[in-house]
């Protein structure tokens, strides 16, 4: 073969090998990744798994290969470097982990058809909860003292005391309302003798038992890393045999296999039940779900389980009822499994179906503002304040639940009322109630001028107690809802409103020629926008002066840094000038590198700190999990290559894995494509409820609590 032939045959070699590597430019990616599908469908096991990486991710060692022996023009490189990160992050983590994620097998269940009669599933089988282990009583070394001597408990009042001692140093000890609950829960586990001895908390020394306990915490603080290592191996082994169950012939994970252990109940908020002793649960409370064809858990020895059933109309698998507020309580399936994302999935269609339907809706309630009927005026305006400021629809509290509201239960004392306020404008309200979890609400808002007429009646001749909306409860409003729009409740209007709020920041803040870091930045704070409407607070974290302060020295480091770079840089260009030699220009270049690399990393440093003082006392995971449909975040980094992960934990894209398989770089909250049927609703001037509404009410409660948990 001549000299030119081999040369031409290396080169066509080096050809077709540099045409299968995966390209810089995302045009080229598209096409590879469209002739890829059409050539082969996924793997599949015997089961109908399609076995993917955990992330839906390609080979990232053999692509950093191909992309190292594959010349580039400069040019291209420097065009599509973000398109190209981007690229390879959907393969490696930001930091270039070096693992590959293992294999998993995945259900994709959002390609398969739902049941049409309400079931939930046609086989389950697990092994059951996993119980709390049985109490350890305390080292002989270790003692109770009461008035200053020691006193010997038995187990079940130890146990109990031990639930106290290990709060010692926290806040809830402080509070009245707990010490008083906890001391006479615990006096019902005493025998009689240890009742007649111990009558007052103030005389009670937990010190012993407290310092007994922080030195255990230290002690698994302190262990090596191959105790840790064999710990975590225990677990992995007890999750491997309870944390998952088989759902119609496919794997799933379990959420909560463990059940509850006993100890104090704290509630949310200043619950009036807080230090309530919850009781520990034992098989004989623990009701089973399970197939009629599969094999029943076993119930630890000697014991039984409470009841077995077989109801696939349900999605939990086990059952009990706490003692504190007579809850029920369930073992359900995990975020990432089928039950949990169609939920989601359902959930975020209903509110993207609200767009198409909420012009008519505001039409409707505006005209009901002058209503004849007194109940459809408060019906109205309940539903503007829930519409416009996200409020919760807000359900009727017992007397021994947490004093919070929504905006069905608003009181009088609740709102003032002000003819103009300056910043803000004219007709305002002013709100001022603890929300769900005892969050603060307060808030001034410019209202429509027949809004605040209305609410000048609804005040009229009332006191503060007095319930604002007196003619109105969350099931009147929520069937009036239903028969709006089908499924349509007061939840979905602030899902839709969350969501709605997502897309048009992200609309009109992105910059497309941003950096990842900008565009992560700009994303937090369209994520903010929405955690500032549905008022998603936390307290600042107690370690956040020191974060920052910590912050603050990396960027100062980081400045020294590149104050040494750029000194030896302009060395570098003087020997340059001077010599003008190959070395001398390659010192040059690396001394140039290192002063862009090093400006790049403050520039990264000082949003992130941005970031971090901007959000520090808003909870933005709240929402994201729980009110923003995850497709337009997910659409948002497909059309702007910004890693997923930059967005979303591993947890939520497990989570969300349906929605990153569904969503494209176009997707768009508004665009809608489900039936629409407009309904004529003259005929609901003045109605009071319908059928099944109760029903619907627990549901909605039922959902918003277990979303919204902060």
């Amino acid at each position: 073969m001549s000299s030119s032939a081999a040369k031409m045959s290396k080169t066509s070699r080096s050809s077709t090998k540099s045409d299968k590597k995966p390209s810089i430019k995302k045009e080229k990616i598209e096409v590879e990744l469209k002739k890829a599908a059409a050539k082969s469908e996924p793997a599949k096991n015997g089961n109908g798994h399609v076995k993917v990486k955990a992330e839906a991710k390609s080979e990232p060692k053999q692509r950093v290969k191909e992309e190292a022996k594959t010349p580039v023009k400069q040019e291209a490189k420097n065009g599509k470097k973000r398109a190209a990160q981007a690229d390879l992050s959907q393969s490696e983590s930001p930091r270039k982990r070096k693992k590959k994620e293992e294999e998993e097998e995945v259900w994709r269940w959002w390609e398969e058809k739902k049941y049409a009669d309400g079931r939930k599933w046609t086989t389950l089988e697990h092994k059951g909860p996993l119980f709390e282990a049985d109490y350890v009583p305390l080292p002989k070394h270790v003692h109770f003292l009461y008035n200053g001597e020691r006193v010997q408990l038995k187990s079940e009042a130890e146990e109990v005391m031990t639930f106290y001692a290990k709060m010692l140093d926290h806040d809830y000890t402080k509070k009245e309302a707990f010490n008083t609950n906890f001391f006479n829960d615990w006096r019902k586990f005493m025998t009689q003798s240890e009742r007649e001895l111990i009558k007052d908390l103030a005389k009670c020394d937990f010190g012993q038992v407290a310092d007994y306990f922080k030195q255990k915490s230290e002690e698994r603080k302190a262990m090596s890393k191959e105790e840790k290592k064999a710990l975590k191996e225990e677990a992995a082994e007890v999750k491997k045999q309870y944390g998952f169950c088989v759902w119609d012939g496919h794997k799933q994970p379990i959420g909560n296999y463990k059940i509850e252990p006993p100890g104090l109940f704290r509630g949310r908020g200043e619950h009036p039940k807080m230090g309530m002793v919850k009781k520990r649960i034992n098989p004989e409370d623990v009701i089973i779900n399970c197939g009629k064809e599969s094999k029943v858990p076993e119930a630890p020895p000697g014991r039984k389980w409470k009841e077995v059933r077989h109801d696939n109309m349900v999605a939990w698998l086990a059952s009990w009822t706490e003692n504190v507020q007579g809850n029920s309580k369930y073992v359900m399936l995990n975020a990432a499994s089928r039950v949990k994302g169609e939920r989601d999935w359902q959930k975020y269609e209903k509110a993207r179906k609200l767009h198409r339907w909420i012009d008519k809706i505001r039409q409707n309630y505006s005209e009901d503002w002058k209503s004849k009927e007194m109940k459809v005026r408060q019906r109205a305006v309940a539903i503007y304040f829930i519409d416009k400021l996200a409020l919760r629809a807000g359900n009727e509290k017992d007397d021994d639940e947490a004093d919070t509201v929504g905006c069905c239960s608003l009181r009088v004392e609740h709102i003032k009322l002000h003819k103009s306020v300056e910043g803000v404008g004219e007709h305002v309200v002013e709100f001022d109630f603890l929300g769900k979890d005892s969050i603060r609400y307060q808030n001034k808002v410019a209202v429509e001028k027949q809004v605040y007429k209305n609410l000048l009646l609804f005040v009229e001749n009332k006191n503060g107690e007095d319930e604002l909306f007196d003619r109105l409860n969350t099931t009147i409003l929520n069937s009036y809802l239903n028969e709006c729009m089908d499924g349509l409740s007061a939840k979905v209007f602030r899902t839709y409103n969350a969501s709605r709020t997502l897309q048009e920041q992200l609309d009109q803040m992105t910059d497309k020629h941003d950096s990842i870091n900008d565009l992560v930045l700009t994303y937090n704070r369209a994520n903010r926008a929405v955690a500032i409407l549905c008022n998603h607070q936390r307290a600042v974290p107690k370690t956040f002066a020191k974060s920052m302060e910590n912050m603050q020295k990396k960027i100062q480091d980081k400045k020294d840094a590149i104050a040494d770079a750029e000194a030896e840089l302009k060395k570098a260009k003087s020997d340059l000038k001077n010599l003008k030699s190959v070395a001398a220009k390659k010192k040059f270049e690396t001394a140039e590198n290192k002063v862009k690399k090093l400006v790049e990393g403050l520039r990264k440093l000082e949003m992130q700190v941005t970031d971090k003082e901007e959000n520090k006392d808003i909870a933005l995971g709240t929402s994201k999990l729980n009110y923003l449909d995850p497709r337009i975040s997910i659409g948002w980094c497909k059309k702007h290559n910004v890693p997923i992960e930059k967005v979303y934990s591993k947890t939520q894209r497990d989570k969300f894995r349906w929605a990153i398989d569904m969503a494209t770089a176009d997707y768009h909250f508004f665009n809608y494509e489900g039936e629409i049927v407009l309904r004529d609703l003259s005929h609901l001037e003045g109605m009071d409820g319908g059928a099944n509404t109760t029903q619907e009410a627990d549901e909605t409660q039922q959902d918003d609590e277990e979303e919204d948990d902060d």
